[in-house]
């Protein structure tokens, strides 16, 4: 036996007292199985340590690091490893997921498979903490070790715990997956309901020569909470809102059905935009046990006459297209919707000519950002307008997002993108 081998097992009957990196609620089951020097071992239990002893006299104790691999999956290995102290663990997947780790526990063997049928190592073995093992040579293994009786079935039973364990790893996996793939599923049937409610179709009126109307919404996630919407109350009335809900995700999106639902049947009978906000508001507040809430610009546009009145609740200040010139359209004070109840709003009016537009849009763009923090800006979205005055409505919205993207360097979005514009032409 080599000498730290000999220096180890001489030692270990009372390694208990000196072993202070064993946490304490381990130590007296790692002394009831080191009670005798080799048989904690699971390969060595109830086998004859004398012969054991001398068959692997010369073998050396190895120590592996903490984050150190002991196997990489995909090489060739002629060791079996017996872990005498710290912890493994095998990998299943690449991803070094922790669902998929076998763990290995002092007095348990690694590497048993390659070593006996010559084939590479299927999974990476790491060592988690600092770990210190007997090498045995694959020569020694099989020729000497698996006869000693007690050993052979010693090494099936532990072969056989190994593949329980890892059945019911992949199982669990196989089961995570399931539900991931289940859950993706009800996603995308939300997005398209979500997609559903608002006017995504382009251009938005066709059948009208007197309005222009395009609208835009993408989601940073499945579903998001941004929205907006635009109809006729009556035949040269028209109503839109567009909104940013606070958060993202399924939340988001359930607050904004909501909000989506009431503002529909509020605007109908709303003859101000200030008083659809005081309606919406209030409805929004009860039973808003989630504290969520929404940003809100809406108005009521005469097509006819371009007389426009508009209202505000803490949501982005549009970019108004007037005569020729571009600006951000001077917008009342107001909070945001669902917050606090008994709020009240005020309400803005001015002339939208031939030839004006509005452009709505959520922070989603102006906030938009590159890796290292710089944020699209309200100016640069004003550039893009001024370059795309002369355009279609749709042009103009697809550069916004284009120059989004480009300015990121990210196609994703880390925050819903929405948009609305509408002009006459």
């Amino acid at each position: 036996m080599s000498r730290e081998a000999r220096l180890y097992f001489r030692r270990r009957p009372d390694r208990r007292a000196t072993r202070a990196d064993i946490p304490s609620n381990r130590r007296r089951k790692f002394g009831d199985r080191r009670s005798g020097q080799l048989g904690w071992l699971t390969l060595f239990r109830n086998t004859d340590e004398s012969v054991v002893s001398d068959a692997i006299g010369e073998c050396e104790v190895v120590v592996v690091p903490a984050g150190a691999p002991l196997l990489r999956a995909g090489e060739v290995n002629d060791c079996v490893y017996l872990l005498l102290s710290g912890q493994l663990a095998a990998y299943l997947d690449d991803a070094l997921t922790p669902d998929m780790a076998i763990p290995i526990h002092p007095g348990q063997c690694i590497g048993e498979l390659s070593a006996i049928d010559g084939n590479p190592v299927s999974a990476l073995v790491v060592a988690l903490t600092d770990s210190r093992m007997l090498k045995l040579p694959q020569e020694l293994f099989r020729n000497r070790l698996m006869s000693i009786p007690g050993v052979a079935r010693n090494l099936l039973i532990a072969l056989a715990e190994r593949m329980r364990r890892s059945n019911e790893i992949t199982l669990e996996a196989q089961r995570k997956r399931l539900m991931l793939e289940h859950l993706q599923k009800e996603l995308d049937v939300a997005r398209r309901l979500q997609a559903g409610m608002l006017p995504l179709r382009s251009p938005l009126f066709p059948e009208r020569s007197d309005i222009e109307v395009e609208g835009l919404m993408e989601p940073a996630s499945n579903v998001g909470g941004d929205l907006f919407d635009v109809f006729f109350i009556d035949d040269s009335t028209l109503f839109f809102c567009i909104g940013d809900v606070s958060g993202h995700g399924i939340s988001a999106a359930l607050f904004m059905a909501r909000a989506i639902g009431l503002i529909r049947v509020a605007a109908m009978g709303a003859a101000r935009p200030d008083h659809l906000l005081e309606r919406i508001n209030d409805h929004l507040c009860i039973g808003n046990d989630t504290d969520m809430f929404v940003t809100l610009f809406c108005g009521f546009l005469d097509v006819a006459t371009g007389r426009l009145i508009y209202s505000n609740g803490g949501h982005c200040a549009p970019v108004l297209l007037h005569d020729g010139s571009i600006s951000v359209l001077p917008i009342p004070k107001g909070a945001l919707a669902g917050a606090i109840p008994g709020l009240r709003y005020s309400a803005n009016e001015i002339f939208l000519n031939r030839g004006d537009a509005l452009i709505c849009f959520t922070d989603g763009v102006t906030e938009a950002q590159t890796k290292t923090g710089e944020e699209f800006s309200e100016e640069r979205l004003l550039e893009i307008v001024a370059r795309n005055a002369n355009g279609s409505l749709e042009t103009l919205l697809d550069a916004v997002r284009r120059e989004v993207a480009s300015f990121t360097g990210n196609e994703a979005l880390d925050d819903d993108c929405t948009l609305l514009a509408i002009k006459r032409p």
